[in-house]
């Protein structure tokens, strides 16, 4: 998995030396090269968070400091070991701990770490730098939606502080967001992104499979043989970008009386848009245009793992069964589309449908 967000160490890695230990309630400057690659990570969608072995007075003096506290999310400051901070900052960004990155300037640190997370990666400052050098990180193959991902977690933070403070039920709050969900079919320009949701999802994925960008492109020019439909939302608070996309084989029947079958090579959500209903609108939308296709039947292929579980449970709720195993760990889910009633579409989210 990527790395999603590096949590930083305060004294000796952010600042030099101890800021408690300072005798006016004032930080200490932060180091010129270490800001200069939080904004660099920042502006290749890689977050910052902080996680600190300190009074938290430090934390409430650097979160009045707007520059710095911007540059974070989800800080951490007090006495407990460095790995419940990096368990609630991973708690709090909605992101596994394997997406996690942790710098710090102490040996025993670092090992306390490593030993009660290996999943996550575990750097010396020196070694922070060499984050840029991964290729995911590429400013070239960068898409929109990487780019402002810091954004998006900053317009995240808000939606939680609203609904924190919301008197109503769920629903209604998700009504007051005014989310806008608009399904479509992909273009060429969407190739990048529809790869990007492969490879980092994990909880809205039915394989785990990335699929070449050169076999999505092929796909898009064969429309009579697939479907590539995806999905955008946006809301009061700002837009999610494009945040669900799928690889569809539109099938044929093997005989006469055989029942045509569209089958999901791949289905990816982000995590973002869980509990918003994107997932069954999205789920119905392909339904519905597998039904004015003339197809009957939906075969989805899913792997089953830990990480995908809330999908597989969907998909339950929407009408589908195990009809039968696969190679590769693969189970085929399926049901008839003419039979038994459709997933709602959810009386919250706006619809814009663009039919190819």
């Amino acid at each position: 998995m990527s790395v999603k967000c590096v949590v930083w160490d305060l004294d000796g890695t952010l600042w030099d030396g101890i800021a408690v230990e300072q005798t006016t309630e004032t930080l200490l400057a932060p180091r010129a090269e270490v800001l200069a690659l939080i904004d660099e990570l920042a502006a290749r969608g890689v977050l910052s968070s902080i996680a600190s072995r300190t009074d938290p007075s430090i934390l409430a003096l650097l979160l009045a400091d707007e520059p710095l506290a911007e540059r974070f999310v989800a800080p951490q400051a007090d006495w407990q070991d460095k790995s419940v901070a990096l368990r609630r900052i991973s708690a709090e960004l909605g992101i596994g701990l394997a997406a996690l990155a942790f710098v710090d300037d102490n040996p025993f640190e670092r090992a306390e770490v490593a030993a009660a997370l290996p999943e996550v990666l575990v750097l010396a400052p020196e070694q922070a730098a060499g984050l840029l050098d991964s290729p995911e990180l590429d400013p070239s193959a960068l898409t929109p939606e990487a780019r402002g991902r810091v954004r998006r977690y900053r317009e995240e933070a808000r939606r939680k502080d609203a609904e924190t403070a919301f008197t109503g039920s769920r629903a209604e709050f998700l009504r007051w967001c005014g989310m806008r969900l608009t399904l479509r079919a992909a273009t060429e320009a969407d190739v990048p992104r529809l790869v990007e949701l492969a490879r980092r999802t994990h909880r809205m994925n039915t394989t785990g499979d990335v699929p070449p960008v050169q076999d999505v492109l092929a796909r898009l020019t064969d429309p009579d043989g697939w479907f590539l439909p995806v999905a955008e939302l946006s809301d009061r608070f700002g837009g999610y970008g494009l945040i669900g996309a799928a690889v569809i084989e539109k099938g044929t029947a093997a005989e006469s009386s055989a029942a045509v079958a569209w089958r999901v090579r791949l289905l990816a959500l982000s995590c973002r848009v869980a509990g918003r209903g994107v997932a069954p609108a999205f789920l119905r939308w392909v339904m519905d245009r597998a039904l004015t296709e003339g197809a009957l039947e939906l075969h989805v292929p899913v792997r089953p793992t830990g990480a995908n579980v809330e999908l597989r449970v969907l998909f339950r709720q929407c009408g589908l069964r195990v009809t039968g195993p696969q190679p590769e760990g693969l189970a085929i889910l399926g049901r008839r589309l003419d039979q038994g009633p459709l997933p709602d579409y959810p009386e919250y989210l706006e619809l814009e449908k663009v039919d190819p």
